[in-house]
């Protein structure tokens, strides 16, 4: 029942209980032990199949032992969110910025690289057209199929999809980096917005291919703002970002895709025109005002969101139970809204507050 609850959301048809889904548990291996009485980690390195082709074969399989497919059962998955289009066309033109630890054994903690850029002004150069060149449309959109189908046979819980992850600014954090960025900004955002109106004229072939893909949702994800809201002038985006939102976002809407929206932190400023440009579905960080978004949107529009995982972390009973209480008092009169830890639950969050909020949204999910 979760995916058909789910897409009844994305479809604003009023489920008759509020669907749910979460990010990251995945890599929570004490909670989905604790959840599924299975260990991934003795599952992964004794008990699974020993190459990717049997992996496969054995995530298609949903017959109780594998402890995903379990955690998606149990915790009633409604949603998995999916995107397959990074910055692979980037080639050397990317910024390594590192990554901290975020994994239970650190293997993903990456040190600091360079940048392609030496100064500001090399970058304010850089053409996209140019040096990303054309694509192969019937390529792109084989490959989001392959994408799509392949997310359907991993994993058979919730509604799945594909999209694009570096749609504007966050193709510019890859390429430039933070740092680089900013400089060119502050050196001539006029230059800069022009450039970025050259990434979307590259970019747009790969929402046409999306377009064309099989999917019938799609997410679109842009970290375009940072936790006190965004980082450039608001004129900056609504000159240099959203027009070409609107853009990319015309043949997914002619066919009839469901237009998915994720940006990290505070964008509650940009409510109105992302709306203005077409989206259909909005996920949420805490920081977003989802009260201010269900009463103005919340009959016309889905959302999913915002509990916050650092109540989680605190590990403070009657806390987690007036977070999802506040956000069920949100959501659950609006027939497109889905529950979620809105910033991930992370490995180290304790297993018990883990599964106290879940039993609290068993517990009030039905409307």
């Amino acid at each position: 029942m979760s995916t058909e609850d789910g897409m009844a959301a994305l479809e604003l048809e009023m489920p008759p209980r509020v669907p749910r889904t979460e990010y990251s548990v995945e890599i929570h291996h004490e909670l989905i032990q604790a959840v599924t009485g299975i260990d991934p980690r003795v599952w992964q390195e004794g008990q699974g199949p020993g190459n990717w082709e049997e992996l496969e074969g054995h995530f298609a399989k949903f017959d109780g032992t594998n402890p995903w497919h379990e955690l998606y059962r149990i915790w009633d998955y409604a949603f998995q969110w999916n995107t397959s289009i990074g910055g692979e066309y980037f080639g050397k033109y990317q910024t390594n910025m590192g990554h901290a630890v975020y994994t239970e054994d650190g293997s993903d903690f990456t040190p600091v690289g360079t940048c392609p850029f030496a100064t500001p002004e090399e970058a304010l150069a850089f053409d996209p057209v140019e040096v990303f060149g054309q694509l192969d449309h019937a390529k792109l959109v084989a490959d989001f199929n392959t994408y799509y189908a392949n997310a359907l046979r991993r994993c058979p819980i919730g509604v799945n999809m594909t999209g694009i992850y570096t749609t504007m600014v966050s193709a510019f954090i890859a390429i430039y980096g933070w740092d680089m960025f900013l400089l060119a900004a502050g050196v001539d955002a006029r230059k800069l917005g022009r450039i970025a109106n050259r990434y979307a004229q590259w970019a747009q072939q790969l929402f046409d291919a999306l377009a064309d893909c099989d999917a019938p949702v799609v997410m679109v994800h842009d970290d375009m703002v940072w936790t006190a809201g965004p980082f450039f002038h608001p004129d900056w985006y609504r000159e240099f970002v959203f027009p070409n939102f609107k853009k990319y976002f015309a043949p997914l809407r002619d066919a009839g895709k469901i237009i998915c929206f994720t940006s990290d932190g505070n964008y509650t400023m940009f409510l109105d025109d992302l709306v203005d440009c077409g989206v259909n579905c909005f996920i949420f960080e805490p920081l977003t005002d989802m009260a201010a978004f269900a009463e103005k949107y919340g009959r016309t529009h889905s959302f999913i969101g915002n509990a916050d995982t650092r109540i989680l972390l605190r590990n403070d009973k009657a806390a987690i139970r007036a977070e999802v209480e506040r956000c069920m008092d949100i959501g659950k009169g609006c027939p497109g809204f889905i529950l979620a830890v809105g910033n991930h639950i992370p490995p180290n969050t304790p297993v018990d507050a883990c599964v106290y909020y879940n039993e609290v949204y068993m517990e009030l999910r039905d409307r």
